[in-house]
C-alpha cells in the first residue's frame, strides 16, 4: 500500500493549490482517503475525507467552503482543491486511508495506512 501526496508549494494569501494524493497497491474504490495537516509546532488535524463517491465528503469547520475533496478511481488518485488560501492553513499536508468496510471516522486514529506529506506555505 502507497500513498504519495505531491502539489504542495508556495502560494499568496488568496491564491489556490490542488494537492492529489496518488495511490497504488489496494483497490482505491474500496478506500476512503482523508487529508490532514501539521504545522510547525501544532499537532495534526483533519481536514477531509472522502468515502465511496465524490457525494460523500467532510470537511473541517475551518476550510469548509474553500476546499473541495474529489476521488478518481481511474486515476487512482485522490484531490484536494484549496481554494482561497490564508496564511493559517500552511502547513504539512498527507494524505491516508482505511478500508470502507471497516467505518472508520474522519480521525487520524480512523486511518490505516499513511503517506508522506506535501509541503504549502501561505504567504500574507
Amino acid at each position: 500500500v502507497q500513498l504519495q501526496a505531491s502539489g504542495g508549494g508556495l502560494v499568496q494569501s488568496g491564491g489556490s493549490l490542488r494537492l492529489s494524493c496518488r495511490t497504488s497497491g489496494f483497490p482505491l474504490e474500496q478506500f476512503g482517503i482523508g487529508w490532514f495537516r501539521q504545522a510547525p509546532g501544532k499537532e495534526r488535524e483533519a481536514v477531509s475525507c472522502i468515502g465511496n463517491s465524490n457525494s460523500n465528503t467532510s470537511y473541517a469547520d475551518s476550510v469548509k467552503g474553500r476546499f473541495t475533496i474529489s476521488r478518481d478511481n481511474a486515476k487512482n488518485t485522490v484531490y484536494l482543491l484549496m481554494n482561497s488560501l490564508r496564511p493559517e492553513d500552511s502547513a504539512d499536508y498527507y494524505c491516508a486511508t482505511a478500508p470502507l468496510v471497516l467505518r472508520r471516522p474522519c480521525t487520524i486514529k480512523g486511518m490505516v495506512f499513511w503517506g508522506r506529506g506535501t509541503q504549502v506555505t501561505v504567504s500574507s
